[in-house]
C-alpha cells in the first residue's frame, strides 16, 4: 500500500501539479502581460483633417470648372509708347481662361481705339483698363509732332514707334571747338520711315517734342547736325 502511494506521487508532472494548484496561486512569467494605456483620441484634429481634404477637393473642382470658361480679350500686337494712341491695327482678339482678372473685352475695341497708352505696351500684352487713358500728356498742349529726314548714322538701327530717344545737336567738323548738346532729353517716336516698323524711307522719323524746342531741332536737322540716341528702359 505504501509503495502504490509513492508511485502515484512520483508520476505527477510539474504541469499537472500547476493545474492542480489552488486558486489564487501565482502563475508563471510567460502568462503575465504589461498593462497597455488606452489610446488617446483627438476628435478636433480628425475634424480639421477632414475639412482640409474636403476644401482641397472643392478648390480643385472649381479650378477645373473655371478652366473651361473662356472669355474674349484684347491683345496688343505692336509696341505702343506711353502717351500714344492705341490704333485698331495694334489689337487682336484672343480667347483666355476666365481667371477673374479685369481684361478689356474685345467687344470694347472701338472704345479702346479712342484712348491712349498710359504706359509702354509691348506685343503680347493683355489689355486692362489701368493701361489706358482718355487723354495723352504726350500729345497735349505744348507738344508737337515733328518730322525729320535723317541720314545714315544719325539715328539708331531698329528704331520703331513707341521708342524713346534723346535728340542731340552734333556740330559739323568745320566748327572748331564747337560742342554738342542735348536738345530734348526724352522724345517719343511717333513713326519711322512713314510707318511704325521702319517701312518706306528709313530716314524719315517723326518725334513728339516740346513746341519750345521744335524750331531749334528742325534747324539742326536741315543742316545735318542732328542725331537721335535711343533710350533704354524708359516708358
Amino acid at each position: 500500500m505504501r509503495i502504490s502511494e509513492k508511485s502515484d506521487r512520483d508520476t505527477r508532472t510539474p504541469a499537472t501539479a500547476e493545474r492542480g494548484a489552488a486558486p489564487g496561486a501565482l502563475s508563471g512569467p510567460a502568462s503575465r502581460k504589461l498593462p497597455v494605456p488606452p489610446r488617446e483620441r483627438k476628435p478636433a484634429l480628425a475634424a480639421l483633417a477632414l475639412l482640409l481634404v474636403l476644401g482641397g477637393a472643392l478648390a480643385t473642382t472649381l479650378l477645373v470648372m473655371r478652366s473651361g470658361d473662356r472669355v474674349s480679350a484684347i491683345q496688343i500686337t505692336q509696341q505702343i509708347g506711353a502717351g500714344q494712341p492705341i490704333l485698331p491695327e495694334a489689337m487682336e482678339e484672343v480667347q483666355i481662361a476666365d481667371t477673374g482678372v479685369g481684361y478689356v473685352s474685345w467687344a470694347h475695341r472701338q472704345e479702346v481705339a479712342a484712348t491712349f497708352a498710359r504706359v509702354t505696351l509691348l506685343p503680347g500684352t493683355l489689355l486692362t483698363e489701368q493701361m489706358v487713358s482718355r487723354a495723352s500728356e504726350q500729345l497735349g498742349p505744348g507738344k508737337i509732332t515733328l518730322g525729320l529726314a535723317l541720314k545714315a548714322g544719325q539715328m539708331p538701327l531698329g528704331l520703331k514707334r513707341g521708342d524713346r530717344v534723346q535728340v542731340l545737336h552734333v556740330p559739323s567738323g568745320d566748327r572748331a571747338g564747337a560742342e554738342g548738346k542735348v536738345l530734348a532729353p526724352s522724345a517719343l517716336v511717333e513713326s519711322v520711315g512713314g510707318g511704325e516698323e521702319g517701312g518706306g524711307d528709313a530716314g524719315l522719323v517723326s518725334i513728339i517734342v516740346d513746341s519750345t524746342v521744335s524750331p531749334t531741332i528742325a534747324l539742326y536737322a536741315s543742316s545735318g547736325e542732328l542725331a537721335l540716341g535711343k533710350l533704354s528702359g524708359v516708358d
